[in-house]
């Protein structure tokens, strides 16, 4: 879906407004909740020219950093057709808004460039890369508009605060109203509901899976504790004195481990 003509306004935040916005693949294969994982792509360009690339992960996918490189890369490259020049190329932002930590500090939104690393001279400015991580969002509550109101509506705050974030960020009135308006729709309660029930039970899988790994590791080092007990008898009777055929048959090893525990 593509949006055009002047379809948002960045002018507060010191950015000229937005010229075009696509939808990417939201809710694609809607009969599949294998799908949605991550929730939707939002390709921007503003009045200038940058192009903005928004995406929402719900689930750690890993290998995220060098993802976000790869597709950058490819949103900044695709600008040229051949014959064009390197000029014409025009700053690319990548925006991660992830329901999941990643980066070993306490700050929810993290801001990446291309810098020396001393002077912090910039090389380009044609890199920008956000990281957004819900996770590390406390839920209180602002009391002034700003970037942490969105985060929160999208993080699932109680419907309770929701006339204090439209307060602070009258733009969220419209993103509430249409999400109002999605939950009456039976197909798209219908959609959300097995949705949930998808990401549920994949929590739930991930969770058996990290238990039964645990287990599999006790059950493995008991495994190798006997057996290297079993070693040290056998070297034991080796100082004994008595002979390779005797150990194995007591230590249930096979002559060539006694053979080599010998050596």
């Amino acid at each position: 879906m593509v949006l055009k003509n002047g379809v948002g306004d960045f002018t507060k935040a010191g950015e000229p407004p937005l010229q075009e916005i696509i939808l990417m693949n939201p809710y694609t294969q809607k009969d599949d909740p294998l799908d949605k994982q991550s929730i939707f792509d939002v390709y921007a360009k503003t009045t200038e020219g940058k192009l903005i690339d928004i995406e929402m992960q719900l689930f750690n996918k890993y290998d995220i950093e060098k993802r976000t490189l790869f597709y950058w890369s490819k949103r900044y490259s695709s600008q040229l057709q051949e014959g064009e020049k390197y000029q014409e190329l025009q700053k690319c932002v990548t925006i991660n808004i992830l329901n999941y930590s990643i980066l070993p500090n306490d700050q929810y939104h993290n801001v990446f460039h291309l810098r020396e690393d001393q002077t912090l001279i910039p090389l380009i400015d044609d890199i920008e890369i956000h990281f957004l991580e819900l996770a590390k969002l406390d839920e209180v509550i602002p009391s002034q508009g700003g970037l942490e109101n969105w985060l929160l509506f999208l993080k699932g705050v109680s419907k309770e605060y929701w006339e204090v974030l439209k307060m602070n960020e009258p733009g969220l009135e419209k993103a509430m109203d249409t999400l109002q308006y999605l939950s009456q729709d039976s197909e798209a309660r219908r959609l959300y509901e097995a949705r949930q029930k998808y990401l549920h039970d994949e929590a739930s899988m991930l969770e058996g899976a990290r238990q039964a790994g645990m287990r599999a590791g006790m059950q493995e080092g008991i495994k190798e504790g006997i057996k290297e007990g079993t070693r040290e008898v056998a070297k034991n009777m080796l100082t004994l004195g008595l002979d390779i055929a005797t150990i194995a048959k007591a230590t249930g090893l096979s002559e060539q481990e006694i053979v080599a525990l010998k050596k």
